[in-house]
């Protein structure tokens, strides 16, 4: 067994470093539980750093992460003034990029991160913020499925052609990359063994490039996972389906834009985006992160959820785990989300979003409390 784990911290802009240090801090003291070392090389990136430097981060800092066992990214996007800091002419992106495209689209790309995980689960004690009010909309027992995205191709290639008039962007789709995400999913299904069913959303009624996805979708499923129901949505009206019907999905696969919108849709079923992780998978690397944004207007006030990093950071645990054969990783995965769940359900430290500004504790406690949970939990470990 391995004695220690490099991981590379990414904390990013906004309120990228405040939970990022709360995750890294609850990934410390697991570590030191479970006698295991996790050396944490920190590099930072993103729009502040590119006002700073001209570049989106430090020279050689994509073959540190290459190098890493992990990446663990916060979140980027600065604003001046309001405004989203650009990359311009001349640089690696278009000028209508948001600086911050290398770490974030740069890593899935380079590193072939081609399977967005983004778990959409509903822990008990949580309210969901639906019409300006804390309410319990759905039960935990509804809410538990889990959106796999593709990550690489479709509308986010960061390619953009000028024409008279207006631009386009093109929607990509390859045999390649609908292939391994697709079979990821299966594989997951697979794994999960909960209702062996996996779900295409697209838009393959308009969009040519969508018809590909789902018939290589069907391709796949049918003779390679026969044990598994293939099911299909159309983008819309699967939005209003999965906030009515949670239970009916296990698995859902979708290309790229689809994916991230229909993820984020979801996480208000969960409680909000500071509830939701994410883990961007290839064969060989794995990056994780909250897919909440970079919040400006909320950095450095210590409010903050840090839940979603911290979940996030459990996924990292876990895939580490998994990846080396490290059984200590896993429980020490399952420990993190069982002191998540403790807090939530004790409800007596939770961020704003969770419980409204008059209750609110800060970014710093909630952390705090965790931690506390993982000693409390600690018998249940071994």
């Amino acid at each position: 067994m391995r004695d220690h784990y490099r991981i590379v911290s990414l904390p990013g802009d906004g309120i990228g470093p405040e939970v990022t240090t709360q995750a890294l801090a609850v990934l410390q003291e697991v570590g030191r539980r479970l006698q295991v070392q996790f050396e944490i090389e920190e590099i930072p990136c993103g729009g502040h750093y590119y006002l700073q430097h001209g570049r989106e981060w430090p020279e050689g800092s994509f073959e540190r992460c290459q190098a890493a066992d992990a990446v663990f990214l916060g979140a980027v996007g600065h604003e001046v003034e309001g405004k989203p800091v650009l990359t311009k002419p001349g640089q690696p992106y278009p000028e209508s990029q948001l600086a911050g495209y290398a770490p974030v689209i740069g890593n899935r790309k380079k590193l072939e991160l081609y399977a967005n995980v983004r778990p959409i689960k509903l822990y008990p004690g949580v309210r969901q913020q639906i019409g300006g009010s804390f309410q319990s909309v759905w039960r935990p027992e509804q809410v538990d499925y889990v959106i796999v995205r593709e990550n690489t191709e479709d509308a986010y290639t960061g390619e953009t052609q000028e024409i008279p008039g207006g631009r386009i962007t093109p929607i990509v789709i390859t045999r390649k990359a609908s292939e391994r995400v697709v079979r990821f999913a299966f594989r997951l299904a697979r794994q999960r063994d909960k209702l062996g069913k996996v779900t295409c959303v697209d838009k393959s009624n308009i969009i040519g490039a969508h018809r590909l996805f789902r018939d290589i979708f069907t391709e796949v499923g049918r003779s390679e996972f026969p044990e598994i129901e293939l099911d299909y949505a159309y983008f819309d009206a699967f939005c209003q389906w999965q906030l009515r019907n949670p239970d009916w999905y296990d698995v859902v696969v979708a290309p790229n834009l689809v994916g991230d919108v229909i993820s984020d849709n979801g996480s208000t079923q969960q409680g909000g985006l500071g509830l939701a992780a994410s883990a961007n998978l290839g064969d060989e690397h794995g990056m994780f992160e909250p897919i909440h944004g970079s919040a400006p207007r909320h950095a450095g006030k210590d409010e903050v959820n840090p839940l979603a990093a911290i979940l996030a950071m459990k996924m990292m645990l876990a895939w580490l785990g998994e990846r080396h054969s490290d059984e200590r990783l896993r429980r020490g995965a399952a420990w993190v989300e069982g002191a998540v769940a403790a807090v939530l359900e004790e409800g007596k430290t939770l961020s704003y979003d969770l419980v409204g500004p008059e209750r609110a504790a800060r970014c710093s406690e909630v952390g705090q409390a965790v931690r506390r949970k993982l000693a409390d939990l600690e018998t249940e470990l071994v």
